[in-house]
């Protein structure tokens, strides 16, 4: 394809907006289905690499037997930590291997919770966690009190009575059907005990985190917070449990305002709450304009048309584990080209906190194991650290590519075509003059500015990331 080549003057005016710098974005790594010795193993690593939190595998006690990624999620008990990735040991070593003396390098750890509903097994049953594992916990009570949170191990935790009826919701645009209704697989499958939020429930749901938090875990991930009633969710995250914690809930829409998901379950969730969320509408706003008929254009300003988050209640990313582990959400995926394209875009913005997805299970041939040291990965963390607390402002887009500046520290370039497109940008009061730019991406690229007036050149499918050297 041609080159193309534009002029800051036939942009549209409201494209020069300067957007005042969020409070600190620090990146998360998102480590998919690591055992926490994984993590603690690798804290020197990932503390080098710039990341400031790690969300780690769900803290609870679930079918050891069966190391499947999804038996996290599916929990048997809540009062201890033991399942296949690691136990209460194992967890606490990997927090204090990730705390560092230097506050600048210490890495938090959030911890991925499941409070909508328990396990399905044991052919339906709502004790839990079962008379198997309570003998369990009496023969072995050494091993089990060094796994405990919280509780007493000689009783169950939860009866029949703690859970909603035993329905499967059929209708996923009804919010009561959603949010008091059970996760069903089809075929018969009896479905995901849904909790009933009474006050016993939210007894030991508040006990749990807090257990959590006195281990020193810094932030929360609410797994299917789609599913949970606003009203059980604030009764959980009191105001102490919140303090000094970063909360975010699982939210999955497929758009923003408009998008019945985001009117009926993201909208209220963000309204009601304090919480963060993922911002799966400007997920999809990325998707769109990635697409061959999609324009770049549309990443100018997402959030003026309600297609993202506000930046301080957002989570960025380009893919999350459940786009390529869940049958359901695997059209989601894109192209490795437009995903390294789209890290470009949200590591490079200001707004929101960018989570990094990376792999353990090797699903998709490894595609995305070891992906938080990928070089492009590291060069882009240490573009957007660099950034941290500089303003932003689009200097011009096309169909194919955008370029915005960061404060006059970074400029930052994405072509999605297949030529190169140069645009033509008035630098006045921009960037430093007679300063070297250069490339984080490539290392070598370079250009420094000598007038009022230069051209900023992007390869086909390519990004830049200039930093003031």
């Amino acid at each position: 394809m041609r080159a193309f080549t534009i002029t800051s003057r036939s942009m549209l005016l409201g494209i020069l907006l300067f957007i005042a710098p969020q409070a600190l974005a620090d990146v998360i790594l998102h480590a998919f289905d690591w055992h926490y010795n994984e993590v603690a193993d690798r804290a020197e690593e990932i503390k080098n690499l710039g990341y400031k939190a790690v969300l780690v595998a769900p803290p609870l006690k679930s079918n050891a037997g069966n190391c499947a990624w999804w038996q996290r999620y599916q929990p048997q008990d809540i009062r201890v930590i033991d399942h296949c990735k690691g136990n209460k040991q194992s967890f606490q070593a990997m927090i204090n291997a990730l705390n560092d003396s230097n506050p600048a390098r210490r890495v938090d750890v959030y911890a991925d919770i499941v409070l909508n509903h328990m396990a399905n097994e044991r052919n339906g049953a709502t004790d839990f966690p079962g008379q198997a594992a309570l003998n369990s916990y009496a023969g072995n009570p050494t091993y089990w009190n060094n796994q405990r949170l919280f509780g007493n191990l000689t009783q169950g935790l939860f009866s029949p009575w703690d859970f909603n009826p035993a329905n499967c919701i059929q209708n996923y645009n009804d919010v009561w059907q959603v949010q008091n209704w059970r996760l069903c697989g089809g075929a018969g499958d009896s479905g995901l005990p849904d909790l009933n939020p009474n006050s016993w429930v939210l007894q030991q749901q508040r006990a749990y985190l807090q257990a959590l938090k006195n281990m020193g875990v810094k932030g929360f991930r609410v797994d299917a917070a789609k599913h949970m009633t606003i009203w059980h969710i604030n009764q959980i995250f009191t105001a102490d449990i919140k303090n000094g914690l970063y909360v975010f809930g699982e939210i999955i829409t497929s758009g923003g305002t408009g998008n019945n998901e985001y009117n009926s379950f993201l909208a209220p969730y963000l309204q009601y709450t304090d919480h963060k969320a993922y911002d799966f509408p400007l997920f999809e706003s990325l998707r769109r304009a990635f697409t061959p008929s999609g324009s770049m254009n549309e990443l100018v300003d997402p959030g003026a048309y309600g297609q993202a988050l506000a930046n301080n209640r957002a989570v960025t990313f380009t893919i999350t584990h459940d786009i390529p582990t869940n049958d359901g959400f695997r059209y989601l995926i894109m192209d490795p080209t437009d995903e390294y394209l789209a890290y470009a875009y949200v590591l490079g913005r200001d707004g929101g906190k960018p989570l990094v997805f990376s792999d353990s299970t090797g699903t998709d041939n490894n595609r995305w194991v070891n992906a938080f040291r990928a070089t492009f990965m590291q060069r882009m963390i240490n573009f957007h650290n660099r950034m941290q607390g500089q303003g932003m402002e689009v200097l011009a887009s096309s169909n194919c590519a955008i370029l915005f500046r960061r404060g006059q520290e970074g400029v930052v370039g994405i072509n999605k075509c297949g030529g190169q497109v140069t645009f033509n940008v008035n630098t006045n009061g921009r960037f430093y003059w007679y300063r070297t730019y250069r490339d984080v991406l490539s290392g070598s690229a370079t250009f420094s500015i000598g007038g009022s007036n230069h051209s900023f050149s992007i390869p086909a499918r390519q990004a830049r990331m200039w930093y003031a050297d």
